[in-house]
């Protein structure tokens, strides 16, 4: 897939090279050629190792911790641009410090919009990403921002299992919006936790508002970071009798005690996407990939064709 005047070229970070392998398999490409030499101290040096002169480069990383991903990302695309790359596109199927997202207290940074500085100061065209944990986080960019859903990617999967009384489960109030679009799409009812925090990671006291009682419940989010929320859901729902428990997230972050705390739970099996890569024994732990899903965005965007109904993938 290349025209004569601007090549598609696509490279990956260290930590998305599983992923970026498989969207270069879907669009049957090669991947590009790459490097990070690494010196003795931890300094790291990426680089190119093809021509990119006039190309269309697709950089595909995730950013999750730590900041060397970021980096690591921030100076491939400075490379790109020194390298006289045509555009630059950085794919981050998990954008990393989306999280602070506002001011919600004194003396604290945006830390989203801060990235989304550096991005453009260090010279992307666009950026596709999927699953944001907030959407406005579009808007602290000053490039085009391709913002996908894994919502159609899990809501056939969820069909195909062949629960008989689902019921979708948002782990909090902030995420009743996620929820609803997955109980529209299935036409099942809709069940909240309402959970309050005494500092980050670590919950205070959970109500459950709706009635579980004999449902199979699929609970959505977009990131699992430590497991508790969504393992204190799970137990909190079989105890007031759903007969089972699932859970579906794009972004498997996985730190901490996660995997045990998700062993230990009540939840018959949590499904990611491969946003982020984790080697876990878990059997409980799950992954679908979004690699051609990905792909087919890159071949749309570097076509110029419309990527409108690949929103909700």
């Amino acid at each position: 897939m290349s025209s004569k005047s601007h090549p598609l070229k696509i490279f990956t970070g260290r930590v998305t090279r599983h992923l970026t392998q498989k969207i270069c398999d879907s669009l049957d490409i090669d991947l590009g050629k790459s490097s990070c030499p690494v010196f003795s101290d931890g300094e790291f040096e990426p680089r190119f190792d093809e021509t990119i002169r006039g190309a269309h480069v697709f950089i595909v990383q995730s950013t999750p911790p730590t900041a060397d991903n970021l980096l690591e990302l921030l100076l491939m695309i400075d490379a790109a641009k020194r390298a006289s790359a045509y555009k630059i596109i950085a794919v981050i199927p998990y954008f990393g410090y989306a999280r602070q997202d506002r001011k919600d207290q004194p003396r604290v940074s945006i830390g989203a919009k801060l990235i989304a500085d550096l991005l453009s100061v260090a010279g992307v065209d666009r950026v596709i990403t999927i699953d944001l944990h907030a959407d406005q986080i579009q808007g602290f960019f000053n490039v085009p921002v391709d913002h996908l859903f894994v919502s159609a990617l899990f809501v056939p999967y969820i069909e195909k299992m062949g629960l008989e009384n689902i019921a979708i489960a948002s782990p909090d109030v902030g995420g009743t919006k996620r929820a609803n679009t997955y109980a529209k799409m299935l036409g099942v009812e809709m069940v909240i936790c309402h959970k309050t925090r005494a500092k980050p990671n670590e919950i205070g006291n959970m109500t459950v508002i709706g009635d579980v009682t004999g449902k199979d419940v699929i609970i959505v989010d977009d990131i699992i970071d430590t497991a508790g929320t969504i393992t204190k859901a799970a137990n909190l729902m079989k105890r007031q009798g759903a007969k089972s428990v699932r859970a579906f997230a794009a972004h498997g972050v996985l730190s901490g005690p996660a995997v045990e705390r998700i062993e230990k739970s009540e939840l018959e099996a949590v499904y990611f996407t491969d946003s982020i890569h984790k080697d876990n024994s878990c059997d409980k732990i799950k992954y679908i990939t979004v690699a051609d899903a990905l792909g087919e965005a890159i071949r749309r965007v570097y076509k110029n064709q419309t990527i409108s109904s690949l929103y909700y993938i």
